[in-house]
Parts: C-alpha cells; structure tokens; sequence
C-alpha cells in the first residue's frame, strides 16, 4: 500500500484558518503549541496543545486558528485505517487527550524520515492509542434544526448567562420546554449544561489567548475568580491557572455536573470491556521508549507488516 499515510508540520499565524473542506484520509490534528478550533456538523472541539482531534474520512471540517501555532496533521488513507486501526476504533469525529505515549509517538513520527519503518510503527501505534482515550469537555455539540441552531447562537452570544431560559425562547420564537426538550434530543446535554458547558468552553478560548483569570472571570459574568475556579473545576475536573500551565482536561464530568446530562453510550467503547494500556513515558529516552513500543506491538497488533509507503506534504489537508 503505496501512501498510506502523510505527515505535516505547519507555522500558523493567528486569525488564519484552513477552510472548509472534505477529503478521504482520516486526520489527526495536533497543535505541539498555540491553540486551534476543530468545526464539524456535529459541532465545535477546542484544541489546546493538551489534547488531539479526529476527524474521519468524508467528514467536512474547518479549522480555525486562535493564536499563533504549530500544527501537526497527519492523514490516514482509509485502507490504512483498516488494517492498523483496532476493531473498536471510533466512526466519528472526537478530541482525545495527549497522554505522554501519544506525545512520544507523534515527536517520533514527524521527527524520522517519514518513508522509514519506524514512522509507520510510530503512526500504526498513534492509531491504538487514540482508541483508549476519553473525549475532553472542550467539545460543545450543536443542535442540527434550525430551531436548534437559532437557540444555540443566541445563547453562545450570552457567554455571561445572563439572559432567562424563558428570554432565549421568546427570542428564538418558541416555548421554554420545546428548547428545553430540544437541546437533549440534539445534543445530548441539557440546555443547561449545554449553556456550562458553553460559558466554560469561551472561557478556555479566552484563557489560551492570553488573557488573565480575574479579566475572564468577569468577562464571562461570575462574581469572582474562585466562583469562576469552582465552575472551571466542576467541568474540567482542574484549575484555569493549571490549565494555563498545560494540565489534562477532565474527561468524566463531576457527579454535580452528571445530573445535567443525557447518558449516551460511547459507539467507541470496546466490546472486550478491557482497561485501556497507558504506557508512562516521562523522562524515557528514545531508546527505552522504542522497546516499550515494541512490546506494545507485540502485545496488540496481530496483523501482519505491509509494505508501506508515505508522502510528506507541507500543506496540511
């Protein structure tokens, strides 16, 4: 299979963006730093350097980048996606955490020559390590009705929550409980724990655009910065100040906030019930980091090696 997969490494400018578009690779999507936002019909992924997107194959996305990054896109042909991927693999688009196994593996595969064996093993590996992890609350769903929509635009311009329930409706010409029976059906989340989930999103863009904790905190229409830190941790399970510093996104809301949301059951949740392997990689040298790849391999890639090629590309698609 001649170009399997291609890797990009991208400088990219605040307020520029890679259009709208579709095509038929599978695609990760890294930002090594900077900040970028992740837009699919299903909805809005923030993507901080803590965490990586997918977006599958035939699945139109927009990229917009909200400060200055370095973009890492790498692209799966969809034959190489079946024969490396494991069974359980998601079909829709999703934001994962950057475990430090990821980081590795994707420093590894943008770093070797990309037609060599060990940048295939690095991006075959990638691929099963998406598969154990949990989507990051930085992903806001958007409603698919018109009316839907209406009420979730209206709402993303009240990033303070300050306007009623019953004001949204009125607004959007319709009752409380049709939006309030709305937002679950399309979404999955409550309207209220859409419109958190929203003001804690905003509040994340914010942050990673540099400005402080107190200006979101007011900005974003709490009463004071630790209200703001109680709301931030509530969904995100840490700080503002240690998501600054790069800390991982909760990916299992509190139990406060679980009351507030439709339970879904994950299509990407593996049929043999077995925990997800996290390999630790701290402060591993490569040479350590590769035998722990191997025994990985050894343990969960039964395939048998194909004869891979790969493109490099300076345009991410």
């Amino acid at each position: 299979m001649t170009g399997a997969f291609t890797i990009h490494r991208a400088l990219k400018p605040k307020g520029s963006e890679l259009p709208h578009h579709v095509h038929d690779e599978g695609q990760l999507t890294f930002a090594a730093s900077g900040t970028v936002q992740v837009h699919t019909d299903e909805g809005v992924w923030l993507l901080p350097p803590q965490l990586v997107a997918w977006v599958p194959a035939g699945v139109p996305h927009r990229l917009d980048i909200l400060t200055d990054a370095e973009l890492w896109i790498i692209l799966w042909r969809k034959e190489a996606i079946r024969d490396w991927a494991p069974p359980s693999f998601p079909g829709r688009a999703f934001v994962s955490q950057v475990t430090p196994l990821l980081r590795a593996l994707l420093d590894e595969a943008v770093s070797v020559d990309p037609a060599s064996g060990k940048a295939e093993l690095m991006v075959r590996l990638a691929l099963h390590e998406l598969t154990v992890l949990q989507d990051a609350p930085t992903f806001l769903p958007m409603p698919k009705s018109a009316l839907g929509r209406r009420l979730a635009d209206l709402a993303l311009a009240d990033h303070r929550n300050a306007l009623e329930v019953s004001v949204l409706a009125s607004r959007a010409a319709t009752s409380v409980r049709s939006a309030s029976r709305l937002f679950p059906l399309e979404t999955g989340m409550t309207l209220k724990a859409w419109r958190q989930r929203a003001r804690i999103v905003w509040a994340m863009e914010q942050l990673s655009r540099g400005k402080t904790i107190p200006a979101v905190a007011a900005q974003a229409g709490f009463a004071s910065t630790a209200a703001f830190s109680a709301a931030f941790r509530q969904v995100t399970a840490t700080t503002p100040t240690a998501f600054q510093g790069g800390a991982s996104l909760n990916t299992v809301p509190s139990s406060a906030h679980q009351g507030e949301l439709v339970t879904r059951r994950r299509d990407e949740e593996t049929a043999s019930g077995e925990p997800p392997i996290h390999t630790p990689c701290h402060n591993r040298g490569v040479s350590e980091l590769l035998q722990a790849v191997v025994a990985y391999k050894a343990r969960h890639l039964s395939q048998p090696d194909h004869s891979i090629g790969c493109q490099v590309g300076s345009h991410p698609a």
